[in-house]
């Protein structure tokens, strides 16, 4: 059974980093695509950042694409992602999410099987 869990999330000010990790077992994840998700109070989750986890291709979010980065750990079977020059609009809950694979482009909640229980990232201004 596929398992995702998160950390690393925090309070930071405005400008700061933060990094966030996503522990993933329970299969062998080459042939995945792993992603980031958030979702603030009252707004619908929406898509941060995506990896297809054997070319290393990535894929951002116009809000954040130059400040989040992506990354992965094969050894680790860990997916990161780098938040730098953090804005109050970036608080959330940050969810990792798992997609079997097949998709070019996965980038929407339904396109991913297995979500993680989130990290709250909240940034004051």
């Amino acid at each position: 059974q596929v398992q995702l869990v998160e950390s690393g999330g925090g309070l930071v000010q405005a400008g700061g980093s933060l990094k966030l990790s996503c522990a993933a077992s329970g299969h062998s994840f080459s042939t995945y695509a792993m992603g980031w998700f958030r979702q603030a109070p009252g707004k619908d989750r929406e898509f941060v950042a995506a990896i297809l986890w054997r070319s290393g291709t990535t894929y951002y979010s116009d809000s954040v694409r130059g400040r989040f980065t992506i990354s992965r750990d094969n050894a680790k079977n860990t997916v990161y992602l780098q938040m730098n020059s953090l804005k109050p609009e970036d608080t959330a809950v940050y969810f990792c999410a798992a997609s079997r694979g097949g998709l070019a482009y996965p980038h929407t909640p339904t396109d991913f099987d297995y979500w993680g229980q989130g990290t709250q990232v909240t940034v004051s201004s």
